[in-house]
């Protein structure tokens, strides 16, 4: 009888601990999370305005039907609740910090378990819907969220920086700075990377040539004006483009890190034109004593051949001071178009203009308007007049399209 009894007793399935409870997974991996000084892995892809402590309240019941109510747990399928698909936003990004790797994976396996035990008590599932006034969520609107992500100010700074940055890369280009200036000043002068646009984001936002606290102070914007001594000397003008992009990007970075922004209506309004720098350059000769020394704009239309007029919207633009001892003036080409049109794809991966027929539209601030108020625009106070060409639109500084100032008229 004993010897049966002992059979049975070894052949009995062992008994299993208890699975933990929602609030034993909460308190043991959630709320280290929500009680941590550091930053959560959310500041790989956004600069501000948003943590993962932001969803967290401090109890485990609060924070699911929080998340519950605003749609980010799937109660049939928890694995694939929104609140996990938003932690393992970044996770193929390239080049990301081990750090960030190893957060994310934390915080997503962490919420993970929590989550699927929270789902299958009956009790938090049917339980009612929390006030709004007790909803976990960040204080910013979805709208000031993503615009102060990473691939948001990416697209921003492709538009504006990089898009001028051939007034500087002769001198800052990784991999083409002379050696004997590397030596001296070392890397810092690498401006912009060889791999592309992130690559030199991610290396200027860590650098020391932007001030956030005062923008307009920045050695980025300071050191082309020549206001700082520069050893390339006057590359911008107050309130030529490369001002105006260069100084858009630092004060909506600058707002963003300062986390400024508390609403839609804040936000800088989302330009309709993507640009795109060139070494396309164009030079006018024999320029008039009138336009000595003055800051010039010109803006380049195609013709359109199946309509047989001139395009409403210029292709391409330029401006720079005029030499006036020179009587010259030349500068290299800026594409723009409207923003994921055709032309915008295929500028892309190859910015350049088409061999034809072209007008170029001549403007100068005689009164150097655009100097005091960086904000101003040519206007029709400006115009100088145009021109008519035709022309290869070769790359490169040795095969400049020249136009003669005398052929500038004004008129249709």
């Amino acid at each position: 009888m004993r010897r049966a009894l002992l059979v049975i007793l070894l052949l009995a399935p062992a008994a299993t601990a208890a699975e933990p409870s929602p609030e034993q997974v909460f308190d043991k991996r959630i709320k280290p999370i929500f009680n941590s000084p550091n930053p959560s892995s959310c500041v790989q892809c956004h600069l501000a305005g948003v943590d993962l402590k932001n969803y967290i309240r401090p109890s485990a019941k609060e924070t699911f039907l929080s998340l519950r109510d605003q749609g980010l747990v799937d109660l049939d399928k928890p694995e694939k609740s929104r609140i996990l698909d938003l932690i393992a936003m970044g996770k193929d990004e390239k080049g990301a910090k081990l750090i960030h790797q190893q957060n994310r994976t934390a915080e997503y396996e962490a919420f993970k378990v929590w989550i699927i035990a929270s789902a299958a008590d009956p009790e938090l599932r049917n339980a009612q819907k929390v006030d709004g006034d007790k909803l976990a969520k960040p204080a910013r609107p979805n709208e000031v969220i993503r615009h102060e992500r990473m691939d948001r100010l990416l697209t921003s700074f492709e538009n504006t920086v990089w898009a001028m940055r051939f007034r500087c890369m002769n001198c800052h280009s990784e991999g083409s700075i002379e050696p004997k200036r590397l030596a001296e000043h070392g890397r810092k002068l690498e401006l912009f990377k060889a791999a592309g646009a992130e690559a030199t984001l991610k290396a200027l936002l860590e650098s020391k040539v932007i001030d956030y606290k005062e923008p307009e102070k920045s050695l980025l914007l300071q050191k082309p004006l020549n206001a700082v001594k520069h050893e390339g000397g006057v590359k911008f003008l107050a309130g030529d483009q490369g001002y105006k992009a260069f100084r858009a990007f630092l004060d909506d970075v600058a707002k963003i890190k300062a986390d400024k922004y508390a609403t839609a209506a804040d936000l800088p309004v989302a330009p309709k034109i993507q640009a795109f720098g060139t070494q396309v350059w164009l030079k006018i000769i024999n320029t008039p004593l009138e336009w000595a020394d003055k800051l010039l704009t010109v803006k380049v239309f195609a013709w359109d051949a199946k309509a047989q007029k001139w395009e409403a919207e210029p292709l391409a633009t330029s401006d720079r001071k005029v030499s006036g001892s020179g009587k010259l003036w030349q500068h290299t080409l800026t594409l723009m178009t409207a923003t994921n049109s055709d032309r915008a794809k295929a500028w892309k991966t190859a910015p350049t203009l088409a061999e034809g027929k072209y007008k170029i539209q001549v403007f100068v601030d005689k009164d150097d308007k655009q100097a005091k108020d960086w904000i101003v625009e040519p206007g029709v106070d400006d115009d100088a007049g145009h021109a008519e060409l035709e022309s290869k639109w070769t790359t490169g500084y040795g095969k400049m399209t020249v136009l003669d100032a005398a052929l500038v008229k004004k008129g249709k």
